[in-house]
């Protein structure tokens, strides 16, 4: 059973939807369908073939401020037999645009000052009326609080995309704060830093925010507004030490236990659920903040859109484009798309991939196979009676965002302008075929939105399913979890089918490896044998040269030596006896008043260099070589013989 405040929510959304005006009337409609809205909806509105139909053309829907300018209201048809519908009439006739006006509350301090202004203005214009209105130099402002982050003095406010009621607050750091709010501090105290730990009540979160001693409590509202999205004016505190009476107020003078203090923050009932008690007494609502201004200034911010209150007509005329027209480029079309949604529908709902659609089909088909998904597209339509329902009740509840953000890749587009819509059927022939964009084309207005399920597949992309905007949360749920088990099969092929090519590839980059490898050893082999082969032929050049150069050394030797004295030779003669390392003996006769030198000349020329080998003698044992060559033989005692022998110098 729905709650009293889910009930007051239906019955608005009920009304709008239908027209119907009398309360009675639509509450025993809806307890007829247990306060099943879609339902309701469906038992009121006249059907064909199960899809909601309007009786009247879709101009009587358009808002007379901003619908197109070539329409005129469509005849009524023959009314429905039931008694609880009624006809939406124009109040008036069409005209031309005009400039949208925004309305904006800024907050310096103490002081609220309200801006109104056309959104062709830039952000410089607010600032120039603000030096006026509070006398600070426009140099000295930063202005705070723009959704999109920080913009510059040039902006154009209509490129910010903003709703008509914004909140902003005045920052001057170059400028002294006022001396009230720092009499009582220490310069210690000013720069110390607070540790709060901030509770968000309904959704049981906490926030460990630093803060100096000089920020000032209304600083920590807005900080607190940027985590939580509840404005400063509808933020309700518990925990605030009694002397912090103002929220231009430091810390360091608030009282707040230093070094870390606890806060509650949370938000204000809606003004649907006061608005009965608003009706019977006349007393003023308390709101924790500086500013008591309307209670309905924003009622986007309560999650109450004035299409929903008033009716279809007058949300049309109050909301800005979902997408501009002719937009060269699907992205920012995508980003202004879901900046709108947003801020329509809340921050709960799918989150919508920015980019082309072909860039949409890549992220989704074109992965590995465990990493693919099914693409969904959302095709919105403003004109249609069922996107506010279906996107505040469906889109947006959380067990279908989850499912959308573990199992899918969403898209979206904006059917509403003549232009997006053929721009999207374009698409739609190029990538789906002929057969799938007539059937968009065929579509009527209120039978958007759709929600199309698109499957990769090797050859093409296959439409699994279109989701009309007629349907309930568990219906859709089913119809995603059905589009789920058509893709799971498939999947499940697609991952075997690349498992096996992936293990055809390994094994065949195994074997591309293995045989790289053996090419590669073959070659260091081969290389090595061409080095070894190489080396050998170096070192055999070497010894022959060294040979050569042994044996022409040896021949000289030979030549120079003086010619052996004749034994009945009248001169001294010594005769010496030499024997080699391998047991050889050769012998000779020599003068012996010829040098030593004549001897090493004689060893060497038989191929024993006295620079390796010496020359010992017997007795007594002695190395001739280390006698001075210069000396006769008859000197170092070699005559009149001496055997001597040859060892190859260590």
């Amino acid at each position: 059973m729905a709650s009293n405040m889910d009930r007051e929510m239906i019955l608005a959304d009920f009304q709008a939807c239908t027209g119907i005006e009398n309360i009675d009337e639509a509450i025993t409609l809806l307890e007829q369908n247990n306060w099943d809205l879609v339902a309701a909806i469906n038992g009121v509105i006249p059907q064909e073939n199960g899809i909601l139909q309007s009786e009247y053309g879709v101009e009587t829907l358009h808002g007379p401020a901003y619908g197109p300018t070539s329409h005129s209201p469509a005849a009524s048809s023959t009314p429905s037999s039931s008694s609880a519908f009624r006809h939406v009439v124009p109040s008036r006739q069409i005209v031309e645009r005009q400039p949208r006006m925004l309305d904006f509350r800024v907050e310096y301090r103490d002081r609220n000052v309200d801006v109104v202004l056309e959104d062709s203005s830039t952000v410089g214009d607010i600032k120039h009326i603000l030096e006026n209105e509070l006398q600070i130099p426009a140099s000295k402002m930063l202005l705070k609080g723009w959704k999109t982050g920080d913009v510059d003095d040039s902006t154009v406010l209509k490129s910010l995309h903003l709703p008509k009621n914004n909140s902003l607050y005045v920052l001057t750091p170059d400028l002294p704060p006022p001396s009230s709010s720092h009499s009582g501090a220490p310069q210690e105290s000013l720069n110390q830093t607070f540790m709060l730990i901030v509770t968000h009540r309904e959704v049981q979160r906490e926030y460990n925010l630093n803060f100096s001693g000089s920020s000032t409590i209304q600083e920590v509202k807005r900080n607190v507004y940027d985590l939580t999205s509840i404005p400063v004016r509808h933020q309700l505190w518990e925990g605030w030490p009694s002397s912090a009476t103002d929220d231009s107020m430091t810390l360091a003078v608030s009282g707040l236990t230093f070094p870390c203090h606890r806060l509650t923050v949370g938000r204000r009932s809606s003004p649907v659920q006061t608005r009965e008690q608003s009706e019977e007494q006349c007393t003023d609502v308390h709101m924790v903040s500086d500013s008591d201004g309307d209670d309905f200034e924003d009622a986007t911010e309560f999650g109450v859109d004035d299409g929903e209150m008033f009716g279809v007509a007058s949300s049309a005329l109050r909301k800005s484009p979902m997408m501009p027209e002719n937009a060269e480029n699907e992205g920012d079309a995508l980003l202004q798309f879901t900046a709108e949604f947003s801020s329509r529908y809340g921050d709960c709902h799918p989150v919508y991939f920015i980019g082309s659609l072909e860039a949409a089909f890549q992220e989704a088909f074109y992965g590995k196979a465990r990493d693919r998904k099914l693409l969904a597209i959302y095709l919105h339509h403003d004109e249609s009676v069922l996107t506010n329902v279906f996107c505040s009740q469906m889109l947006c509840a959380e067990s279908i965002v989850s499912y959308l953000s573990q199992n899918f890749i969403t898209w979206a587009w904006d059917m509403t302008k003549e232009a997006n819509r053929a721009r999207f059927l374009t698409m739609c022939t190029r990538h789906f075929g002929s057969v799938v964009a007539q059937t968009i084309r065929t579509q009527k207005t209120d039978q958007f939105p759709l929600f199309l399920i698109i499957m990769g597949k090797r050859s093409s992309n296959e439409v699994l399913n279109v989701i009309q905007g007629n349907t309930t949360v568990d219906e859709l749920m089913m119809r995603l979890m059905a589009a789920m088990e058509i893709f799971s099969a498939q999947q499940q092929e697609d991952i075997k089918d690349e498992d096996e090519r992936e293990a055809r590839e390994n094994v065949k980059r195994e074997q591309d490896e293995a045989y790289r490898i053996s090419l590669e050893a073959d070659r260091a082999k081969r290389e090595a044998q061409e080095r070894e082969m190489a080396e050998q032929f170096r070192l055999e050049q070497i010894r022959k040269e060294q040979e050569e150069e042994r044996e022409a050394i040896r021949l000289s030797l030979e030549q120079s030596l003086p010619p052996e004295p004749k034994e009945e030779s009248t001169e001294s003669v010594s005769k010496l006896r030499i024997r080699t390392p391998s047991g050889e003996f050769f012998e000779r006769r020599f003068l012996a008043s010829s040098k030593l030198q004549v001897v090493f000349d004689f060893v060497a020329s038989k191929g024993y260099p006295w620079e390796e080998y010496k020359l010992l003698g017997t007795f007594p044992r002695r190395d001739v070589t280390q006698l001075d060559p210069n000396k006769s033989l008859l000197e170092v005692k070699l005559y009149p013989q001496e055997t001597l022998f040859l060892e190859a110098k260590e």
